[in-house]
């Protein structure tokens, strides 16, 4: 696929999304680490939401990759799937790995996770009820789409054997209810237990390690994406319908992100929030994936300078920016006498250099050779969903 050709895949609305994704995450880490001066701004409070963003895309992006063929009657080919999976995601993460592994002033925390946890992706599963924070801890996130790649296929495999709308609408349905009902459970049971010793295990501790972490509770956001990409491949009909006005999709997406963010209040927040707010807060994400997906409306028709090239290199930064923050952090702030918002610019400023690099490096390099070596199997063209890396 020559250059140009790739460059026509890709959407600006999607990139805008995946660009504000990883900047929210980023600023929110920020504050994590005390850098933010203004930390206490709603925003920055909430960026933690970013990675749900991301979880709509993959989903979107991702299960579209099995559901086109499947559309267009034929089995998908899940070797193939499997190999674009990782080839994707193991080169730079290995690099991020063994950095951590090999260089201990780069951990952000003096605590890691066992190395093999992270190799299996089950970190996001086995963390311990301690609270102190973890090096490397962001990978959850990456946990639970890795395990979604190992289970999506065998779903699809499944609801494809005899498919029809309604068991496969049933099957998303029955999936989320049972996370509410899980998370629900778990923050009566375990959150809210007096079992717990506030002094011994802060509450944060076992909600985020029993409800915010594990792959069973963070669901939501991978289906909501999921039931795009299904409507979109099976029902284009009903595609052209929904996104026949993105703007109106945008504002309604925004509208329910904010009723997420006033039901969660915080980001350990009580039973309602726990329960409602996740799958609140991914069908809001979903309407403006799908506001974005369409070259046209507020965000889908122009590109906006510098997004691409955010949304392009957004892996390599999320998996390097907590070791730029940490450089920054403990040594070259204080070195060169920053504070405040010079000593955020100079961290972000670090862990864009970090990510960039890492990109250029090793994510784009194997990208390059995963496209040489998927040309020659010459697959069926089938419509890209915009992002040409994915």
């Amino acid at each position: 696929m020559k250059p140009a050709e790739k460059r026509t895949l890709r959407l600006p609305g999607l990139d805008l999304v995946r660009a504000v994704a990883i900047a929210w995450v980023m600023i929110y880490h920020a504050m994590n680490f005390g850098l933010v001066p203004a930390g206490d701004n709603w925003f920055v409070q909430f960026g933690w939401m970013g990675v749900d963003l991301f979880f709509v895309l993959s989903g979107y992006l991702i299960g579209g990759q099995l559901l086109r063929p499947l559309a267009a009657g034929r089995q998908p080919d899940y070797g193939l799937f499997f190999a674009k999976r990782l080839l994707r995601t193991l080169p730079a993460f290995l690099v991020v790995i063994a950095l951590y592994a090999l260089v201990p002033e780069a951990r952000e925390r003096p605590a890691m996770q066992p190395l093999w946890q992270f190799v299996t992706f089950t970190e996001n599963l086995l963390l311990p009820y301690q609270g102190i924070g973890k090096t490397f801890s962001h990978v959850w996130s990456l946990c639970v789409e890795e395990q979604f790649y190992l289970v999506f296929p065998l779903a699809v495999l499944l609801l494809g054997n005899r498919p029809s709308p309604r068991k496969t609408v049933l099957a998303l349905l029955a999936v989320v209810l049972l996370g509410i009902g899980l998370r629900g459970f778990l923050w009566l049971s375990q959150v809210a237990s007096p079992a717990f010793d506030p002094a011994a295990a802060p509450q944060v501790t076992p909600y985020m390690n029993l409800i915010y972490f594990p792959t069973w509770s963070r669901l939501d956001g991978l289906l909501a994406g999921v039931a795009l990409a299904l409507v979109r491949a099976f029902r284009p009909d009903l595609w052209a319908r929904l996104t026949a006005r993105p703007t109106l999709l945008l504002v309604a997406g925004l509208a329910l992100m904010a009723a997420a963010i006033l039901l969660f209040d915080d980001q350990i927040t009580g039973l309602l929030g726990t329960m409602l707010g996740f799958p609140l807060l991914a069908t809001g994400v979903a309407l403006i994936v799908a506001a974005g997906a369409e070259p046209k409306g507020l965000i889908g028709t122009r590109a906006l300078p510098g997004a691409g090239a955010l949304a392009a290199g957004a892996y390599s930064l999320y998996l390097s920016h907590k070791i730029a923050y940490h450089v920054a952090q403990t040594w070259l702030i204080p070195a060169l006498g920053l504070s405040g918002w010079a000593g955020l610019t100079l961290a972000i400023g670090l862990a864009l250099l970090f990510g960039a690099v890492l990109y250029w490096a090793v994510e784009r390099p194997f990208l390059h050779l995963r496209d040489r070596w998927l040309a020659r199997f010459k697959p069926r063209p089938t419509p890209s969903y915009g992002m040409a890396a994915e």
